[in-house]
Formats: structure tokens, sequence, C-alpha cells
């Protein structure tokens, strides 16, 4: 209901498969139903971003279960990655890893 009235349909599951590619370092290639959602112009932050706004907007019992899946991939690339320091401190945390 969220993705139909809020934001694309498909976009939750197509965000965090990205996401997951991202911070498992994964070269794979996009499947079909991702690759307009993973153009260079979209950058690498793009779908957390999508992930937290849909964390934002989703009915705390759903939110719960997608926050799990998140912040087990944010452990994840926080292990595996540094604090950019020129990062914007007004950026999300995300935008600042490397």
């Amino acid at each position: 209901m969220l993705e139909r009235e809020r934001l694309s349909p498909g976009v939750v599951s197509v965000a965090l498969s990205v996401w997951s590619a991202r911070v498992h370092g994964s070269g794979r290639r996009w499947r079909p139903w991702e690759d307009e959602f993973t153009c260079a112009c979209c950058g690498e932050g793009w779908a957390r971003d999508k992930l937290q706004e849909a964390l934002l907007l989703l009915p705390p019992r759903a939110a719960t279960e997608l926050r799990v899946r998140v912040e087990r991939l944010d452990v994840l690339l926080l292990r595996r990655t540094h604090h950019e320091p020129p990062a914007d401190p007004d950026s999300p945390w995300w935008h600042g890893r490397r």
C-alpha cells in the first residue's frame, strides 16, 4: 500500500537488493527490474535513502521488519568502510562511507 500510494511499486524491494549489493561489494549485474533504479546519476546512497524514507513512512510492525534487515546491512557496511572526512556533515551517515 505504501509503495502504491507514496513511493513506486516495488521500490523498497529493489532498494533493499541494491543496498545489499553495495554493502557486500557485489559486482553482480543488476536484474532487469532494478535497472531503472541503478543508473549512475542516482549515486551509491540512493537505495539507503529510499529505505530510510520507507522506514519513516511504514506502519510500526512493517517498519520493524524492514529495520532489522537494513540494520544488519548497515552494521556490515560500518565494519567494512571508513568515514570520509570531507563528507557533507548534513548528509546521512551512509553518504560519507568509503
